[in-house]
């Protein structure tokens, strides 16, 4: 008999964890293929093999390659793997991120940023353009996973102006990839948890004032940021472009 049609693709930085990881399990259960990429390989390796043991029949398959996507070396043999496999990709996950500890001196200050930077925005430009000529023309996704902080100010100076750095990025990318048909959008979560980021980082008294000025009056899940990420990546979400998408469980007015 002849092979069936071969399953779309995506690819999610930071996918063994947080947010990356709902996310591929998320696209995983729409019957996408998901290779995720980051830096260690036990996490990526755990990830994979514990959402692979519970898919449902009729759902894609994980995988992952190992790499540190701001390195270009790496990142290029990592990119080769997925195109061996893979020739064509049709979603982009950009989740790559993390806080950076703000120097005090202005040698810590400077290495602070460029830092935050690397982390935030170096990866996610990266991988894309890596990505790009195996984008699907029509077709294609690129989402970034960014952070309200960059419209709030609630977190480093770093962090907020790297998260606030994507937004812009987005806006060129969706206008420069629109008349290929491809769209370029952002997920802005709040307040998260279950991610590195936070856990066994945040003090009870700020979780508590965080919490206070959620409408929902609780952190969201990871599970529900994916859920947003699955729309963007489907094709509900062809005419979505451009975009940054909060989900935060609505702020509660003041006064």
């Amino acid at each position: 008999m002849p092979a069936g049609p071969s399953p779309p693709v995506a690819v999610v930085s930071g996918g063994g964890t947080g947010i990356g990881r709902a996310a591929a399990a998320a696209l995983a259960a729409d019957g996408m293929d998901v290779v995720i990429v980051g830096r260690r390989a036990d996490v990526l390796r755990a990830a994979t093999d514990d959402v692979n043991r519970g898919r449902p029949s009729g759902s894609g398959e994980l995988s992952w390659v190992r790499a540190d996507v701001s390195d270009p070396a790496e990142l290029a043999e990592a990119i080769e793997a997925i195109r061996q496999r893979y020739p064509v990709v049709d979603v982009v996950v950009n989740n790559a991120g993390g806080s950076v500890p703000a120097g005090t001196d202005l040698g810590g200050l400077a290495a602070a940023w460029m830092e935050s930077y690397r982390k935030n925005v170096i990866t996610a430009v990266l991988l894309t353009s890596a990505l790009l000529p195996m984008v699907r023309r029509p077709g294609g996704r690129v989402i970034v996973v960014g952070s309200r902080v960059a419209v709030t100010g609630g977190a480093s100076p770093p962090y907020v102006a790297a998260k606030a750095a994507l937004n812009g990025w987005v806006l060129s990318l969706a206008a420069e990839l629109g008349p290929e048909g491809i769209t370029a959008n952002v997920v802005a979560p709040g307040y998260t948890a279950g991610t590195e980021l936070l856990t066994g980082r945040m003090p009870a008294g700020r979780h508590h004032r965080i919490v206070a000025g959620i409408a929902a009056g609780r952190p969201a899940q990871p599970a529900e940021i994916a859920a947003v990420i699955r729309f963007l990546a489907s094709r509900e979400a062809t005419f979505v472009s451009g975009q940054v998408l909060g989900v935060d469980g609505g702020t509660v007015p003041v006064g």
